[in-house]
């Protein structure tokens, strides 16, 4: 039985837009932060967002978005292969692209972007999502952006699995398998017990924002729909408890960051397909855009922001132009390059691995 495509909705591409650029302006702010202090030039950072917190604005956007784009394929033969079909289509050769530069940069330049790899098993690790400390004790990547990959993938691998249930147990599933992580990852954390890296990495509270956003999903397919009001309720609550969040240090992450993302999530995917009003569309419409391209934002912003960082500093313009039109300089380029390499390069390479890596039989996209 044929299943129709999954509605677009705008309002996520927005916030996947929003979530970028909030990891894009924590960066930005960070290297012009250094970049002022060297220069003996005042600069305070912006804090009306703790902009690390659109990483978990991604994280439940994610859960949400594969279970929501994922309905075709439930009841299907070999659902689960094709599923992680696409994500790796989707996922892994713009990552491999961007881990495969900082790799070459960091041996022609060493410093210029961080520290190198140690070693080949690292090195294999970071290609492959696997969780692996550094010799520093940190569960990071070559490509430190990466580690919010290796909580991707697991997500998707776990998915996969549940896929075959059916909607409502497929969610269900996710939901019990990350409780029961964080749990395990409490537990051994009261205990005094070491887990191993990869589950204890794993196991951090942070992945039930994926059964968060997967829960939204799977509301929105039951047919709940919030008016427009309560909607737009829901976005200020979001953003003020995200603004808020610093003032209750003891929350734990999930709590303090992942709790308003969903609020923001529940508000841009709880109502009505497709954008409305024309002229909304007209003025969501480079918004949209640079949602579409917020992985490529996301990974390429790195060496954009430090490449202008070098710039100015080598040429004086840092002091010229004063820090604050450095930093939005930065945000401005890396949106640009960003939306350059998403159609140039990122589709591309996604269409190109999808017919390499799906069935020959066709299936509805995912």
């Amino acid at each position: 039985m044929s299943q129709a495509r999954p509605t677009s909705l705008p309002l996520i591409q927005v916030l996947r837009a929003l979530a970028a650029v909030m990891v894009v302006a924590g960066h930005a702010q960070f290297e012009v932060a250094g970049l002022a202090a060297r220069a003996g030039l005042p600069f305070a950072p912006a804090a009306w967002l703790p902009w690390p917190a659109g990483v978990d604005v991604f994280f439940v956007i994610s859960g949400f978005i594969i279970v929501h784009a994922a309905a075709p394929l439930h009841g299907r033969p070999g659902a689960g292969r094709v599923f992680l079909a696409h994500r790796i289509a989707r996922v892994v050769p713009l990552y491999w692209l961007a881990t495969t530069l900082y790799l070459a940069l960091a041996w022609l330049r060493p410093g210029l972007l961080g520290s190198g790899g140690e070693g080949t098993g690292y090195l294999a690790a970071s290609y492959l999502f696997w969780p692996t400390a550094r010799a520093d004790g940190t569960v990071q990547p070559l490509y430190s952006l990466g580690w919010t990959l290796n909580y991707e993938m697991a997500f998707y691998v776990v998915f996969a699995l549940v896929l075959p249930w059916g909607r409502r147990p497929a969610v269900a599933g996710v939901a019990a398998i990350f409780t029961g992580l964080a749990l395990l990852g409490g537990l051994a954390a009261r205990g005094g017990a070491a887990l191993p890296v990869p589950l204890a990495f794993w196991s951090d509270p942070i992945v039930l924002e994926f059964a968060c956003g997967a829960g939204l999903a799977l509301a929105r397919q039951e047919g709940l729909r919030l008016p427009a009001l309560l909607r737009l309720a829901l976005a200020g609550a979001g953003l003020a408890l995200l603004s808020l969040a610093g003032e209750v240090p003891s929350l734990p992450r999930c709590l303090a960051w992942g709790g308003p993302a969903v609020l923001l999530v529940a508000a841009a995917a709880l109502g009505p397909a497709g954008p409305g009003d024309p002229r909304r569309a007209h003025l969501l419409r480079p918004a949209i855009l640079l949602g579409d391209a917020s992985y490529a934002l996301y990974l390429a912003h790195p060496f954009v922001v430090r490449g202008v960082r070098v710039v100015v500093e080598a040429t004086g313009l840092a002091a010229r132009l004063g820090p604050g039109p450095v930093a939005v300089a930065m945000l401005v380029l890396a949106g640009l390059v960003a939306i350059v390499l998403h159609r140039m390069i990122e589709r591309p390479l996604t269409r190109a691995a999808r017919a390499l890596l799906e069935p020959k039989r066709a299936v509805n996209k995912v």
